[in-house]
């Protein structure tokens, strides 16, 4: 009797369980189930598509870092190897050659033959246009530069030697602010091929070092005082991480007492227009100063980019 009467009891706790466990209807079930479920009484849990996600993991390519520029002052070159190129003087000026796009001939020669030194005598065949301006001095007219480029929101590059960042310090920031690429023109105004590799260096880095310190900047691209070069040059340039930029187009703008008057200045800059066209143009030009918010406008409607430095 005893143990009917336990039996009966277990019985009576399972049918307890089973009406208090809805869906456990058998001792299987019921010996699974460690936590009772949700009555209906209950809201539903949300479905999975409302629950938070795991963040997807970012493509292999985007999480490495970006690889740092080398500290210029902790490049080591090898003057050996740069003495073993050629050190004569070529002196560059875009002849007046054009092919059937009107690019300069002698540009595209030039390309052919440095190009593998990271240097630019006119950039790719395409529809875009490079505007660069020549800072050895302030003249008066880079403020009025930076606000047509501003009010055009175009960038351009501007190419800067020691003594213009000494003495111009409020206009390097501004044209840094204003999304400008700031380059070098020397620290002294060199004439590369005559000097040694060690003393062309050493003035790279000084105006690299002055630049980076007074600007947190750090400079890229280099244009050679009058455009003077020698294949040691370019070597030692791009040893020391800098693109070298030439121009396909330049016109006498550089004197300040011998000024083209603007109609005749603005024919000239916009019958020049190329595919691929780098604009040497002197900030020192009032003509500039008058003449760059039609050309830009020219240009555009001409169906080109005026682009900024992606050489």
């Amino acid at each position: 009797m005893k143990k009917m009467s336990l039996l009966a009891a277990a019985l009576s706790a399972a049918c307890l369980i089973s009406l208090i466990l809805p869906g456990c209807t058998d001792r299987t079930q019921l010996e699974s189930s460690s936590l009772p479920e949700p009555s209906s009484s209950v809201p539903e849990p949300p479905s999975s598509s409302s629950l938070p996600q795991e963040p997807e993991e970012p493509e292999e390519e985007s999480s490495q870092p970006e690889e740092s520029r080398p500290d210029i002052n902790a490049i080591s070159l090898d003057y050996d190897a740069i003495a073993r190129l050629s050190g004569e003087p070529v002196t560059w000026g875009p002849s007046t050659q054009m092919n059937e796009d009107n690019r300069p001939i002698a540009c595209e020669g030039l390309q052919e033959q440095y190009g593998q030194y990271d240097a630019y005598f006119i950039a790719p065949n395409e529809k875009k246009v490079y505007l660069t301006f020549d800072e050895g001095y302030e003249n008066g007219y880079t403020d009025d530069i930076l606000d047509v480029l501003k009010e055009k929101d175009v960038s351009a590059v501007f190419f800067v030697t020691g003594g213009y960042v000494r003495q111009n310090p409020e206009l390097i920031q501004r044209m840094i602010d204003e999304g400008h690429v700031v380059g070098s023109h020397s620290d002294q105004h060199l004439n590369f091929p005559e000097a040694t590799a060690e003393e062309g260096a050493e003035d790279i880095k000084t105006l690299h070092n002055l630049v980076k310190e007074q600007f947190g900047y750090e400079m890229e691209y280099f244009r050679f005082p009058e455009g003077v070069f020698s294949e040691q040059n370019l070597e030692m340039l791009q040893s020391l991480g800098y693109t070298s930029l030439f121009w396909s187009y330049a016109y006498a703008d550089w004197d300040p007492n011998n000024q083209m008057d603007p109609d005749t200045a603005y024919a000239k800059v916009t019958a020049a227009l190329h595919p691929g066209a780098i604009y040497l143009l002197h900030a020192v030009s009032a003509t500039n100063a008058q003449i760059l918010g039609d050309f830009i406008d020219y240009v555009r409607a001409q169906g080109y980019e005026i682009s900024p430095m992606d050489l």
